[in-house]
């Protein structure tokens, strides 16, 4: 396939690195361009100049006045679950916080109840379609983590069904283990005593199936405590799963600083951070992740990304996807908010949500740019003059149509 006269492409470039700082505010693009598809991969690209003679598919498109993007790279989701929570936004809308829900047995309690009686069938198909939207609105790697079980049986029933939609998206998945979550109701009194669980049984148990890459704990005041969430990433660590952290969400929790002594991969949500939480992730290669949807459904406040990027840090940007303070995965309205409430370029809002969110998973060897080889998981856009009228045009849908390995979804 080889589609032509594009208007400009983005995320172009020779090799994949972890924009950090200024870095950031630079994505390299191609004018009046082409690009060939071969299989499940890019091929080539340049310009409309330098397309070869000898370069004729069977199937041309014309993009003229369009778009093309690398699909988007969302590293922090709970898109398994079931049930629903939108009596909990009535609740909010009346002023309940997430913690006074979370303390009278809704919140993420809640979406346990309703994960523990649902078959593993009923949770892959409704999971399943929520995923195949993401797609369509153009997500082209996604992170799943369990953490609505909150028991063995049940987190491997959530991971199990991650695996089945590993099995069946054809973009790449990772799959987070994420026990420590929330303490459930039958450990609500020993709160230790489910932390051990968590250490000396369902991470083994986890292990022995194969079924995670990645570690993550809830580290919070009222959920994990820093000794807490020390003790279950280091037992993960000793069954190969690398740590990530919901890490400063309600407070400044130590969380950042857990994570950079533990190697996380990212510390992720950050709404709470101060001048030394900021300081210690410099250099220490975690990557920091916002969550700006959970953010704005909370009406909390956003992370301080423009301090952060001005210190020379990286930032990934991810949805969040969970029914209970991000019931969305659409990563257009994330880079929006990026833009408007965190005070990101819109080249530093894609950046964050392809290239360092492909880092942020582990999957910028072959997702996240427009690179030779890489797969062709891209976003057509409607005629579109530039990539700034995107986040300008906020509550658009910028989206003609998205190829997922070579194939239009």
């Amino acid at each position: 396939m080889l589609l032509t006269n594009i208007h400009r492409i983005y995320g172009v470039r020779d090799r994949s690195s972890f924009l950090r700082g200024k870095e950031m505010d630079k994505l390299p693009y191609l004018e009046n361009a082409w690009l060939r598809i071969k299989g499940e991969r890019i091929e080539a690209f340049g310009t409309m100049d330098q397309l070869p003679a000898t370069m004729q598919d069977a199937w041309i498109i014309d993009a003229s006045g369009r778009l093309v993007l690398p699909a988007f790279c969302d590293a922090h989701t709970h898109v398994v679950f079931a049930g629903s929570r939108e009596s909990e936004f009535v609740q909010k809308i009346r002023g309940a916080t997430y913690a006074d829900i979370a303390a009278a047995g809704g919140g993420i309690l809640s979406t346990m109840q309703a994960v523990r009686k649902a078959s593993e069938q009923e949770l892959f198909e409704s999971s399943w379609l929520r995923v195949r939207r993401m797609m369509e609105q153009g997500t082209g790697a996604l992170e799943i983590k369990s953490g609505y079980g909150l028991d063995l049986a049940n987190e491997l029933k959530l991971l199990r069904v991650i695996r089945r939609i590993r099995e069946q998206a054809p973009i790449p998945i990772r799959a987070t283990f994420l026990g420590a979550h929330a303490f459930p109701p039958e450990y609500r009194n020993d709160r230790e005593g489910y932390v051990n669980r968590v250490i000396g049984e369902m991470i083994p148990a986890i292990a022995k199936e194969g079924l995670a890459d990645y570690i993550d704990v809830f580290c919070e005041q009222g959920f994990f405590s820093v000794d807490q969430s020390r003790r279950i990433l280091e037992a993960g660590i000793k069954y190969g799963l690398r740590p990530k952290i919901h890490a400063n969400q309600l407070s400044s929790s130590g969380a950042v600083q857990l994570g950079v002594e533990l190697g996380a991969l990212s510390v992720d949500h950050l709404e709470k951070m101060n001048p030394e939480d900021i300081g210690d992730l410099k250099d220490s290669g975690v990557i920091p992740t916002a969550l700006p949807g959970a953010t704005y459904f909370l009406r909390a406040s956003y992370p301080p990304a423009r301090a952060m990027l001005d210190a020379g840090l990286g930032l990934a940007i991810a949805t969040d996807y969970n029914p209970g303070s991000a019931p969305s995965g659409n990563m257009w309205f994330n880079i929006q908010l990026a833009c408007i409430q965190m005070r990101m370029t819109p080249a530093e809002a894609f950046n964050a949500a392809t290239i360092n969110g492909a880092w942020a998973m582990e999957v910028a060897d072959h997702a996240g740019s427009i690179l030779h080889g890489y797969l062709a998981n891209l976003i057509l856009t409607h005629p579109i003059p530039n990539l700034e009228s995107i986040p300008y045009a906020f509550g658009e849908n910028p989206v003609h149509r998205v190829m997922i390995r070579g194939m239009w979804v």
